[in-house]
């Protein structure tokens, strides 16, 4: 009987809520796991479903590592957006939310989207989606920043690329212990002040 009721739950998800839930099994293999072990088939032992599933929805172990790096960053990106709702802020309580929010989200992810990163390698794929992404994150930081800026657009969004690639390069020293989250969290806002107030019209 138990394994009935499993099946006709299954059936009754969407593809949607197959794939959400598919990316959700994944994301626990490779934080429980490790990202070597994360192989379609494992993904459809672990979720409860057979292999041809798991193809249908990925086709190949890059495809599937590709949909969860993008999706570690969109719930990344999710959060920043939440911290950052809306409201007046000075420059320095901007630089200090966005600062904090944004290491918060690497810390979340206890390295496993450079773990996924590291694992798509120099794939033109990889190098393609991660473009995409970084460019996504240069212009989310220029559209906080702007109502603190007094300078082009295309000057602001040359700083944001910096700004964004410092972050990075914070949150990787913390996730390999080099930092701790708060250090890292100052040390981002003070570069992002910095960086704002750097700039002349």
């Amino acid at each position: 009987m138990r394994g009935g009721s499993t099946g006709a739950t299954q059936r009754r998800l969407s593809k949607a809520e197959r794939r959400r839930q598919l990316l959700e099994t994944a994301l626990r293999i490779v934080r429980e796991e490790g990202v070597d072990r994360l192989s379609l088939g494992h993904l459809a032992t672990r979720a409860g479903v057979s292999k041809p599933v798991a193809y249908d929805h990925f086709g190949t172990r890059t495809e599937l590592l590709i949909e969860l790096y993008r999706s570690i960053d969109t719930e990344q990106k999710n959060q920043l957006r939440t911290a950052l709702a809306p409201g007046e802020r000075s420059l320095d309580e901007t630089a200090e939310v966005l600062a904090a929010a944004y290491v918060r989200c690497f810390a979340d992810t206890s390295g496993v989207w450079q773990a996924v990163g590291a694992a798509l390698g120099g794939s033109a794929e990889k190098d393609a989606v991660y473009q995409e992404l970084l460019d996504d994150s240069v212009q989310f930081f220029a559209t906080v920043l702007e109502p603190h800026s007094t300078v082009p657009s295309v000057e602001l969004q040359r700083c944001c690329a910096g700004l964004v690639g410092a972050g990075e390069a914070l949150a990787g020293l913390m996730v390999r212990g080099g930092s701790s989250e708060a250090e890292a969290a100052e040390t981002f806002a003070s570069l992002i002040k910095g960086g704002l107030s750097g700039l002349t019209p």
